[in-house]
């Protein structure tokens, strides 16, 4: 038990110098464009779902919560909000960053949300299932960002303190992993997590749906490790938009409305984790 410890801390300390440099690059995009992108995104209407797709790939959960203030004072449509929360990842770039061998995983993750992100989005809108009045602006709750810090020590303070959060998150995941496969076994474990059947995407997607930056980093690990498949970190990344869904239920008034935006992002999600899953094995 010791030796496996002792493992996990090499190995999450590899991972230092990787989080800090990319979430020192993420920071300066939110700190110097998030508020001007969520403006912009406002006046695309319909056809904000791509450019909402495209913003949400920014790592951690800065433009989902954006997004969810928008939508909630009506200024960009129910598409573009799905779009946002498919396309945003939370802490899964950084943390597959940090993980070298897993670098190659990116681009067809991202990519497969992006392009998932933007047909949903255009679908919703145009189908128009939904139909909603513009709230009392002075009702309307707003919720800043909690994706950064504000104030004295700018970008670097809030690129140490992500750095700080993901690592202490990452040699938690990293231990418990370690862990249950010294004990049980590769196969056992696998078979805990569903791995090879048609379900570990719905499972993947339940823990997408935790409004907290942890689900991202566990879903992104087993990710890293082989331990759950391309379809499921697709469901589970796809249906999480970090502290997003909180917002949108702090701040939009019709409760049934932000239900039914969940229920549609989570099966919107779990349906082409499935898909995928069961194309690729």
């Amino acid at each position: 038990m010791l030796d496996v410890l002792i493992d996990t801390l090499i190995d999450a300390l590899k991972t230092l110098p990787f989080l800090f440099g990319a979430y020192l690059i993420i920071e300066f995009i939110e700190h110097r464009a998030a508020e001007k992108f969520a403006a912009w995104l406002s006046k695309f209407g319909r056809a904000g779902s791509i450019i909402g797709a495209l913003l949400g790939v920014v790592p951690q959960c800065g433009f989902s919560v954006a997004a969810a203030n928008l939508y909630s004072n009506r200024m960009i449509t129910a598409g573009t909000l799905i779009a946002v929360f498919i396309s945003t990842s939370d802490e899964a770039i950084p943390v597959l960053l940090a993980n070298p061998q897993s670098v190659g995983k990116i681009l067809p993750l991202v990519g497969a949300k992006l392009v998932l992100a933007a047909v949903a989005g255009l679908v919703i809108d145009f189908s128009g299932i939904f139909k909603t009045k513009k709230q009392d602006e002075e009702a309307v709750v707003e919720l800043h960002s909690h994706c950064h810090t504000e104030g004295e020590g700018g970008i670097i303070k809030s690129a140490l303190r992500h750095t700080a959060e993901t690592f202490i998150f990452l040699i938690a995941v990293m231990l418990v992993l370690n862990v249950a496969i010294a004990l049980i076994g590769e196969s056992a474990f696998e078979n805990f997590l569903m791995g090879g059947t048609l379900f570990q995407p719905i499972l993947a997607g339940l823990v997408g749906l935790i409004p907290n930056c942890a689900a991202s980093v566990v879903l992104s690990q087993l990710y890293a490790e082989g331990a759950i498949s391309f379809g499921s970190a697709v469901a589970g990344l796809s249906a999480g938009a970090g502290v997003g869904l909180l917002v949108l239920f702090r701040t939009n008034l019709d409760k049934s409305e932000c239900i039914r935006i969940a229920v549609i992002l989570f099966a919107i999600s779990v349906l082409t984790g499935t898909v995928l899953q069961f194309i690729l094995g």
